[in-house]
């Protein structure tokens, strides 16, 4: 069924699943109480919702400071690069001034002989950085340059033709690559969306009953218009897998994580009328011979949505993942002096950076970093090498009262609740940083920090 869909796109719509369907049970995520369909009712996503408005209320300035920006930045994106995506460059310009990103790193399909660095967009559009690169042989590519004759190398001969001259690169989906070795690599998707909805890939035959009820597809659209942001986030998880290959290969080697929306805004579900009696379920990006056929024998709501209509009208649709949406529920927020395309670059090879759930509250200001006793500014930032010293603390700060959780070599030392954080390592090690948000009587988790190496 619908045999053009991305694969996440095709996991990610099961949040639509009707009664029954079970999305997640809670405990598979620390923190969670509420299963995904639970969460998806009006109460919750209301209470929710509701919950963010709180935060962002209690925003106040953060007093440590980097002295650097913190540039709102996008990796694993999409646009006309596929027949599978549904969004163009242009819409996503309007949408990252919406949502508040200064940066897009495009991951173009590759697709010889287009040329995903020469014939991409690439530099400042109206405010917003774009940098191009491509999602290929399981990676996230940023090569400083134009690579296309050397696409066909084995990962081996490829990886530092990638990297030549500050070019990056992240392993992707690691849900089916937990082993793969990390030699050469800049880092890895640390939160991947995709994920996310595959943890949720249940029931999705169920969608139909959805949007081929006119009564159910009427209460959907009601929750998806009133709470967007917390309808998304029903699926939110923490990535577990993710986390345990960053903490185990960190301990290696630098492992810089970064997250992925893996956005292509083509999730924009539709019912298209055959006959009286017959529709076609599918996407946008969707032929008609790759949509999923339904009649009103099984699904007496199509009788309703038919009458007066034409065949090939649209009878219903869902836009489920506009970038907007996309760009708000999840980010990478990089510490830089400055909006380029160089300066990007070099704060993401350094792990000057942190990955955030922006949906729940602006994090913009945090900081995480090392300080020496008796000093107020910072000795080292996350991602940074430091020496081991009786003197130095891991600080942090975050513009709301939150709980911290410190992760060492992987395993938990430290909780605390507030705005501020600090603690005194105990040695050698790699520190890193998450906040939590109780939102919906939920823990959820917040801000992923790149780690800070102590040696």
């Amino acid at each position: 069924m619908w045999r053009n869909w991305d694969r996440f796109a095709l996991a990610a719509i099961v949040w639509t699943a009707s009664a029954g369907a079970m999305a997640g049970a809670p405990g598979m995520s620390p923190g969670r109480k509420w299963t995904t369909q639970a969460r998806m009712e009006a109460p919750h996503l209301k209470a929710a919702t509701e919950d963010a408005a709180k935060y962002a209320a209690a925003r106040e300035p953060v007093a440590l400071q980097s002295g650097l920006n913190d540039y709102r930045t996008i990796l694993h994106a999409h646009a006309e690069d596929s027949s599978h995506t549904g969004g163009t460059r242009p819409e996503m310009l309007a949408d990252a001034k919406k949502a508040g990103v200064s940066c897009i790193m495009l991951t173009d399909h590759f697709r010889p002989p287009k040329d995903f660095i020469n014939d991409s967009w690439r530099g400042l559009h109206d405010g917003v950085l774009f940098i191009p690169g491509s999602e290929t042989n399981g990676f996230l590519v940023y090569p400083t340059e134009s690579i296309l004759d050397k696409m066909d190398l084995p990962n081996e001969q490829l990886i530092p033709e990638v990297t030549k001259n500050g070019g990056l690169i992240f392993l992707s989906h690691l849900e089916t690559k937990y082993n793969h070795p990390m030699t050469g690599l800049t880092g890895i998707e640390a939160y991947n969306r995709h994920a996310d909805a595959m943890d949720d890939a249940m029931a999705l035959m169920q969608l139909s009953s959805v949007i081929t009820d006119p009564k159910r597809y009427a209460e959907f659209s009601a929750a998806l218009e009133a709470y967007p942001d917390a309808m998304l986030a029903t699926q939110l998880d923490y990535p577990t897998l993710y986390m345990m290959k960053w903490d185990r290969d960190s301990q290696e080697q630098r492992v810089v994580g970064v997250a992925a929306n893996d956005c292509h805004h083509n999730m924009v579900m539709i019912c298209k009328m055959v006959d009286a009696d017959n529709v076609l379920v599918g996407t946008i990006v969707d032929d008609d011979d790759g949509m999923y056929k339904f009649d009103s024998a099984n699904s007496p709501g199509i009788k309703e949505m038919t009458q007066g209509r034409q065949p090939g009208d649209i009878l219903a649709s869902l836009d489920l993942d506009p970038y907007y949406l996309s760009f708000h529920n999840e980010s990478t927020h990089v510490l830089a002096g400055e909006l380029t395309e160089d300066a990007i670059r070099d704060a993401l090879r350094n792990g000057h950076a942190y990955i955030a759930h922006d949906w729940m509250c602006d994090p913009t200001g945090f900081v995480y970093g090392t300080q020496q006793d008796g000093t107020e500014g910072l000795a080292g930032l996350m991602g940074d090498e430091i020496a081991a010293s009786p003197t130095l603390q891991l600080v942090a700060e975050a513009p709301v009262a939150c709980d911290y959780v410190l992760i060492k070599d992987g395993a938990e030392v430290s909780r605390a609740h507030g705005r501020e954080f600090s603690y005194k390592p105990d040695g050698p090690g790699v520190y890193r940083l998450e906040a939590w948000l109780n939102v919906d009587t939920e823990d959820r988790p917040w801000i992923y920090t790149n780690p800070v190496y102590i040696r």
